[in-house]
């Protein structure tokens, strides 16, 4: 089941994503947060966007989000994505599934564009971008100091509808019309 994360999902949240603080370059966040933070960032990220979790049988087993791309205003239309999939829950289809179904709904609230920033060589992640119809977009060389290395980072772009002259504010995620957010949440499951 795809569905709103919630302040309650913090502890399974900070288990998923700790391993990659820890051991891996694909986040540049080098503290573990604890669940406290993570309860926080869920309350605060859904006062605009979405952040949504993967449950199966009552645990959680992945989570997805939009943020801010950068804060001035005409940036508005963008959203940068994320996502992350315990690593007893890969190479199951989960990650596509509830990467597709964040898109759709970051699409309903009229953002333009999605952004993936992927430490490189992210193979993984490429694949991933690639296969929901993201585009490279550029490298940033030497972006990030972490595990005794400099890493490089990749930015994927994908269009999600065409951008407007004088375009509809973007709707914050709780104001999104319930109807059409449950259709998208549904089609998924």
């Amino acid at each position: 089941m795809i569905r709103t994360a919630r302040p309650d999902d913090a502890e399974a949240i900070h288990t998923i994503y700790a391993p990659a603080i820890a051991h891996t370059a694909i986040t540049f966040e080098t503290e573990l947060p604890g669940a406290d933070v993570m309860r926080q960032r869920i309350i605060t990220r859904l006062q605009h966007y979405p952040w949504l979790v993967w449950e199966d049988h009552g645990e959680v087993l992945a989570y997805a989000y939009a943020t801010r791309f950068r804060e001035r205003a005409a940036y508005d239309w963008i959203a940068e994505t994320s996502i992350y999939v315990h690593e007893n829950a890969r190479r199951r289809g989960i990650a596509r599934k509830l990467y597709g179904v964040l898109l759709d709904v970051i699409r309903l609230q009229g953002i333009n564009q999605a952004v993936g920033v992927i430490t490189m060589p992210g193979e993984v992640s490429v694949a991933l971008h690639n296969a929901l119809g993201f585009e490279p977009a550029g490298i940033w060389r030497k972006a990030g100091y972490k595990l005794g290395k400099w890493w490089d980072v990749g930015v994927w772009q994908k269009e999600l509808q065409t951008p407007v002259i004088s375009p509809a504010s973007v709707v914050p995620f709780p104001a999104l019309d319930a109807a059409p957010l449950q259709a998208v949440l549904n089609a998924a499951g």
